[in-house]
C-alpha cells in the first residue's frame, strides 16, 4: 500500500506547508507542547507521568489502568522493551523493512494490549517516546493521507525514495523550528492542519471521547 502525501507537500511550492506550520506551532495549537513537554526531565527509557499529560494535549487520554500499569505494575517491562528498540533515530534512515518482529513492533503490540488503548493512544506514546522512529496515527491523517491498517513500512518507503524526508526537515528549518520536532511530527502536523482546513472530522472513538474529556473543540486540539 502506498502513502498518499497531503497536497501542501505534493507540489514544488512548499508555501502552503509552510503556512500550516508556522500556524500551528506559531498561534500555538495545544499539540505544539507535545514534543518539547517535560516537567520533570525526560527519560527516552520509561514511560512517564510526563508522556501521558503530553498526549493529551493531542486529544486523547490513556485511561487510568491502562496509565497504572505503564507507570507502575508493569513499568519495568517497559522500559526492557524500550531498550530493546534502541536509542531514537529517523525512520528514513531505516534500511530494513519494518516488521512485526522487530523490537518496535513488539512494543506496539504491548502498548495496545492495555485496556482501552487503540491505535491513535498507542501510536502517541510511542512517538514521545521516539519521535525520529514511530510515526502517530490519527483518523485526521489517515484520511488526507489514505492510511490503512499497516503505514510505517509504507512510509518508511516513501521517506527514503522520494526526497519526502529532506522536504520535511527543510520545512522544519524555514519554519524556524527545533530538532526536537521530528520530520514525522512535521508530516503529521502538515496533513493534520490540511484535513482540518478541508473539514476533515476526527472518526475515531479514541479521539472522539479525548477531545469530550479534555474539553478541547477539534479546531484547538492539534
Amino acid at each position: 500500500m502506498n502513502i498518499r502525501l497531503p497536497d501542501c507537500l505534493a507540489r514544488s511550492d512548499l508555501g502552503q506547508a509552510l503556512r500550516y506550520l508556522q500556524i500551528y506551532y506559531g498561534q500555538p495549537y495545544t499539540g505544539a507542547y507535545f514534543d518539547t513537554w517535560a516537567s520533570a526531565g525526560s527519560d527516552p527509557e520509561r514511560i512517564t507521568a510526563d508522556d501521558l499529560v503530553a498526549v493529551s494535549f493531542l486529544s486523547v487520554v490513556v485511561p487510568p489502568m491502562a496509565a497504572r500499569e505503564l507507570l507502575d505494575t508493569r513499568a519495568d517491562e517497559f522500559t526492557a522493551l524500550l531498550r530493546s528498540v534502541g536509542p531514537d533515530r529517523d525512520l528514513a534512515d531505516q534500511a530494513e523493512p519494518v516488521t512485526e518482529d522487530q523490537p518496535g513492533s513488539e512494543l506496539y503490540r504491548a502498548i495496545l494490549g492495555l485496556y482501552g488503548v487503540g491505535r491513535t493512544i498507542g501510536t502517541k506514546l510511542l512517538a514521545r517516546k521516539r519521535p525520529r522512529l514511530f510515526p502517530i496515527y490519527d483518523s485526521v491523517v489517515a484520511k488526507v493521507c489514505g492510511i490503512g491498517n499497516f503505514h510505517w513500512e509504507p512510509l518508511r518507503q516513501v521517506l527514503r525514495s522520494d526526497g519526502l524526508y529532506e522536504r520535511l526537515i527543510e520545512l522544519r528549518g524555514r519554519a524556524g523550528l527545533g530538532r526536537e520536532v521530528s520530520a514525522l511530527r512535521v508530516l503529521d502536523v502538515v496533513a493534520w492542519m490540511e484535513g482540518k482546513a478541508t473539514g476533515v472530522r476526527p472518526t475515531s472513538p479514541e479521539e472522539l471521547l479525548g477531545e469530550s474529556l479534555t474539553g478541547l473543540r477539534t479546531a484547538d486540539r492539534e
